[in-house]
This record gives C-alpha cells, structure tokens and sequence, in this order.
C-alpha cells in the first residue's frame, strides 16, 4: 500500500468527490433543481464530507483530523437522510436513490475504519513532533 502523502491519496477523499459530483449532477435535473433550498443543503452536506477530511487531514495532528472525520461522518449521514427524503418527495427514482445511500454507506464504513485505525495507532501527527 502507497504511503498517503495527501489528503486527495485517501481512498474516501476521493469516493467523497465522487459522491460530491453525482449530487451536483443529479441536482441540476428537473424537479429536483427547481427546489433551491433543498439543492443548495444537499450539495452543502456533500461538499462538507470531502471538506472536512482534507481540513482534518491538513492540520497535522490526529486528533483534529479524527474529529473532522466524525464530522465528514455526520455530513454524509445528512446526505443519506436527503437521499430519502428526494427519493420520497419524487426527485429521485429509486435506482438512484439506492445508488447514492449505498455510496454514502460506503464512505461512512471508510470513515469510520479510518477513525479507528487512527486511534488505535498511537500516533500523534507531524505537528507534535516538533516539541
């Protein structure tokens, strides 16, 4: 496994980006485009889970980054939650309803075998290092 230089090398950044540029895709199609409060909250939580892991990840000590993880965590839970509610209202037919909440699923297993996998490592991050 590459050592992970970036926040972009980590396996759920890049599937948060993915998931961020489907929600922008099918947020610019009837109906759902004509409701602009619940585009612009939807595509704010999206953006918010690949947000808060490069925020985390940028300020080089694990605890911050695991507490933006357990924020990208609760963003993604916010994009599940508007997937049925778009999926219940009619904007979304059920393929893709189920498409995008098993995405969203996906990332928040990654997110939280990472939180784990950070905690349980003892390490602090670079920024302690330095004392």
């Amino acid at each position: 496994m590459e050592k992970v230089r970036r926040f972009e090398d980590l396996e759920v950044f890049q599937k948060a980006r993915e998931l961020c540029k489907n929600v922008y895709s099918i947020t610019n199609q009837e109906p759902f485009k004509s409701d602009y409060r619940f585009v612009q909250q939807i595509r704010a939580a999206a953006g918010s889970v690949m947000d808060n892991i490069a925020e985390g990840y940028e300020r080089n000590g694990n605890k911050e980054l695991v507490n933006f993880l357990y924020i990208a965590k609760g963003s993604c839970g916010e994009v599940r939650s508007q997937i049925v509610r778009a999926s219940d209202v009619g904007f979304l037919d059920s393929d893709v309803a189920k498409r995008l909440y098993g995405d969203c699923l996906s990332i928040s297993k990654l997110l939280n075998s990472l939180i784990i996998s950070i905690n349980k490592s003892g390490y602090t991050g670079k920024k302690y290092h330095a004392l």
